[in-house]
């Protein structure tokens, strides 16, 4: 089996490190992939320190891979050598379940295949971008337009997807009136997508910090959570509330501020329980609910859409050896807005 060089965190809560992982043997069907960029994902913390549950090591996290393809399998239609292609949170699926069916891979009930920590449906161990090259199936490699800078377009593969998934299935568009929870890395490229589809766009943050950055990314208002005068004054202000980040909310002074017929969709994954008052769901016939990644038809259409639109996620590019110490300013939320590993440096 091929043999390249990763980045991979050899144990549970250890510190990534340089090393070699294998490659599965390309088949027909196959594209080899040689990677440029690799997105940090919040989730690759979580996975690598075992929040979510045990893991297999050495492990290799990176599911925002964006890079050239270098060679493809004799019976590959859909790619060739030289095209600029993604790869994003799945690699294969059962293709068979009715969610296969219709295009929603990522809600595959026959077994969906993650792009790292995962048991690709030929036995072998995925393992992600944080790596010089990867072997996937065409049927999960989406082109990347040329409008849009490789290093740039790593993250749309998660947080792009992610968010746009959940703005298109809401019809959201010109007159709808969202909200977004947070300006991190899935919140300022929802914002972005918000914007370009027509509506109108407020962010909601604990503090006016990055205040500049959501106008500046297409926000129409900023407004400040810790500021009581936000929910007392935006009672029912908004068709749709977009949740983007991983800690527990107060839902009830949230749901105050949807309109009748109102959803708040939540994306990020706090580990912590919530609660709510069901009167505020049946008063206002409001809904919860939940969003995961895009299918790899609407990942495509994601792309395609950003670079029509002129959106890219704003990065900040490291070398290998700044792994560790950007999951440490991840977790501080001290990045403007998403990391980005050139994958020349492993």
């Amino acid at each position: 089996m091929p043999v390249v060089a990763a980045y991979a965190a050899p144990s549970e809560g250890a510190a990534l490190e340089s090393t070699t992982i294998e490659r599965r043997e390309p088949g027909p069907l196959d594209v080899v992939i040689d990677i440029a960029f690799a997105g940090i994902c919040h989730s690759d913390i979580h996975t690598v320190r075992g929040d979510w549950g045990a893991q297999r090591y050495p492990l290799a996290p990176g599911h925002e891979i964006a890079g050239i393809v270098s060679a493809v399998g004799s019976d590959v239609t859909r790619h060739a050598v030289g095209d600029r292609v993604g790869v994003g949170c799945l690699v294969n699926s059962c293709r068979e379940c009715d969610a296969c069916l219709r295009g929603e891979e990522q809600y595959c009930t026959g077994g969906s295949v993650g792009t790292y920590g995962a048991i690709d449906r030929d036995g072998t161990v995925t393992q992600g971008g944080y790596s010089r090259q990867v072997v996937v199936t065409e049927d999960f490699v989406v082109r990347i337009p040329d409008a849009i800078p490789l290093d740039r377009a790593a993250p749309l593969l998660c947080a792009g997807i992610t968010t746009f998934s959940p703005l298109r299935h809401w019809n959201v568009g010109p007159g709808s009136r969202v909200a977004v929870v947070g300006l991190g890395g899935l919140g300022h490229m929802a914002v972005q997508i918000a914007h370009a589809l027509g509506a109108e766009v407020t962010v909601l943050s604990q503090s006016l910090r990055k205040k500049d950055d959501g106008l500046r990314l297409g926000a129409d208002r900023y407004l400040a959570t810790s500021d009581p005068a936000t929910f007392a004054e935006n009672k029912r202000a908004f068709d749709l509330i977009l949740n983007t980040v991983s800690a527990p909310l107060p839902l009830d002074a949230y749901l105050g501020t949807l309109d009748t017929n109102g959803t708040l969709v939540s994306v990020g994954a706090p580990p912590e329980p919530l609660s709510y008052r069901a009167g505020l769901l049946i008063g206002g016939r409001r809904s919860l609910a939940g969003s995961a990644i895009g299918g790899i038809a609407e990942t495509q259409e994601m792309l395609d859409f950003c670079a029509a639109h002129g959106i890219a996620a704003e990065i900040e590019v490291i070398g290998a050896d700044g792994i560790n110490d950007a999951y440490d300013r991840v977790l501080a939320s001290d990045v403007r807005f998403r990391f980005v590993i050139d994958v020349a440096t492993i």
